[in-house]
């Protein structure tokens, strides 16, 4: 599933090519994508902004209206790619491009909205050393819950919550409330170098995530952890270990990563 970094190359791809132009037409082959809500006519709005809200993308169009992307597991937006059986939703362009969402195990959707987006934690850049350690006192669940829960902190997903805790030494099964001061300064410091890293290396391509013109990732090439159950750490070289937290599989070194 595309998590911050993947959304942000997502929103840097597409933007060059979608701000300032306007929508001639839009359907809906899959009307599934828009989850029984009816879509507003957007024929003639311009594209204002592209936008990265936590794992989501945000499409400003003027007259205030905003198009709130879920990518779910396997959802892509492409600019003039080919439409296929996948195709669940087109933008024809002024310019003669078109934007499509592809999406092949449908749990993406389409969100039109009246305001801003709710409901989500902060973003990680956004977010002091100290009000990270503030919030994380807060929660007596361990860390590897902690970090998924998009009410805490937005744009985290199963590839980077165990890549930033193997970086930061610390167990996923460690009560977050717990955490020292200077414990919870160098886990906020990972998270924000990873993302910085991942960001620029276009995000991670296990499996279907590419950026808006269908070009692939690098960073699963700088993976510690994730995926590598079995494999020794790059740091220390004791096999990762793979357990299961919160319907997660999680990687982390037993060596390195401790409580």
């Amino acid at each position: 599933m595309p998590e911050l970094p993947e959304a942000e190359t997502i929103a840097r791809s597409l933007s060059p090519h979608l701000v300032g132009r306007r929508i001639e037409a839009a359907a809906y082959p899959g009307q599934r994508v828009l989850r029984g809500k009816p879509a507003p006519d957007i024929s003639g709005r311009q594209f204002v902004s592209i936008e990265r809200f936590g794992k989501q993308l945000l499409l400003r169009l003027d007259g205030d209206t905003l198009i709130l992307v879920k990518l779910g597991m396997t959802g892509a937006l492409l600019l003039d790619a080919a439409p296929d059986a996948y195709t669940r939703a087109g933008f024809t362009l002024d310019s003669g491009s078109r934007l499509l969402f592809r999406d092949t195990r449908q749990f993406g959707s389409l969100n039109f909205l009246a305001g801003e987006p709710t409901g989500l934690g902060p973003d990680p850049f956004e977010l002091s050393a100290a009000a990270f350690a503030q919030r994380l006192r807060a929660k007596q669940t361990r860390l590897k819950v902690t970090l998924l829960n998009q009410q805490f902190l937005r744009g985290l997903g199963n590839i980077y919550v165990d890549e930033a805790l193997h970086r930061a030494g610390l167990h996923p099964l460690a009560r977050a409330s717990r955490l020292t001061a200077g414990r919870a300064e160098a886990l906020h410091t990972a998270i924000v170098e990873l993302l910085t890293h991942a960001i620029a290396e276009r995000g991670s391509s296990i499996s279907d995530y590419v950026d808006g013109s269908g070009a692939r990732g690098n960073f699963q090439n700088f993976h510690r952890v994730y995926g590598r159950e079995g494999q020794p750490c790059l740091h220390c070289g004791e096999p990762i270990v793979r357990l299961v937290v919160a319907q997660r599989g999680t990687h982390y070194c037993p060596a390195c990563q401790t409580r």
